[in-house]
């Protein structure tokens, strides 16, 4: 029987599972593939819609009773968190409206975090490819930002109030938890699905040019230089393995939003003991 795995069409999640999608891990089940953004297999995890899903760490409270929390596959790591783009020296975001890829994304609570004192007029939920050009046209007064954008946004006229992952490695210490993988209770075994994603994580840093084609195919806006400088930021060693820093980051993401009453009470154990 064919697993189900979620992920988005960007060059991380691609280069990532290119192996595992396309049958070149030993002993993995062929894999039938959904590609989405993440605020979209945010809610279809609530659901149990797929044995495997790329989600945001964000929403591992609404989730964590359904699926294992798996400790490789995902998107974490240094210099590489959300913006927050104006189309000037906008100070602050008090009374403006802003626009931001999920309601249930990191990117949005660690931009409620960061604004905590701020009062934001209106916050508008917009499909990630609208949001800069939306700022640039005076549709929104800020636009929240992932990914990609951190490369290209300076041809829209736009400027960085914030980088999120700046202010959270500042104030933390830890890397930024971004995106994490999620394997189905009952449906997978966890230690079996991490050591397939490991294995596919290891082929690609192998063999870069296997899954050149497969990455294009779904990165059809992106320029070269800038896919591989989105592979090279996103997939690092915390894609291999989260390990103690990348827990540690994952808790104290959690644990801060709960105390702010952003997300419910998530336990360190729950969130960390994937295996059991």
């Amino acid at each position: 029987m064919a697993l189900s795995l979620a992920i988005s069409p960007c060059p991380n999640d691609t280069f990532v599972f290119d192996a595992l999608v396309h049958g070149r891990v030993p002993g993995a089940p062929p894999v039938q593939v959904t590609y989405a953004d993440v605020d979209v297999t945010n809610t279809a995890a609530e659901r149990g819609a797929f044995d495997l899903v790329k989600v945001s760490y964000a929403a591992l409270p609404w989730l964590l009773d359904d699926y294992y929390l798996l400790p490789c596959g995902g998107a974490l790591g240094r210099g590489c968190g959300p913006l927050v783009l104006t189309r000037g020296d906008r100070a602050d975001l008090t009374g403006a409206t802003v626009a931001v890829p999920g309601d249930r994304t990191t990117a949005y609570l660690l931009f409620r975090l960061w604004s905590a004192g701020q009062a934001p007029a209106r916050i508008e939920v917009v499909p990630f490819h609208e949001i800069m050009p939306g700022v640039a046209a005076g549709r929104y007064d800020a636009g929240l930002v992932i990914h990609e954008a951190r490369f290209t946004y300076h041809r829209h006229g736009l400027t960085a109030l914030v980088d999120l992952g700046e202010w959270w490695e500042a104030d933390t210490g830890l890397p930024i938890p971004l995106g994490a993988i999620l394997a189905r209770r009952g449906a997978v075994d966890p230690v079996e699905a991490a050591g397939w994603i490991r294995e596919s994580v290891r082929q690609a840093w192998a063999d870069p040019a296997a899954s050149r084609e497969y990455v294009l195919a779904h990165a059809q806006e992106m320029e070269l230089d800038v896919v591989d400088r989105h592979i090279g930021l996103y997939v690092n060693e915390f894609t291999a393995d989260l390990g103690e820093a990348g827990f540690a980051a994952v808790t104290a993401l959690l644990d801060r939003a709960a105390t702010a009453g952003l997300v419910p009470q998530t336990s360190s154990s729950r969130a960390t003991a994937w295996t059991s």
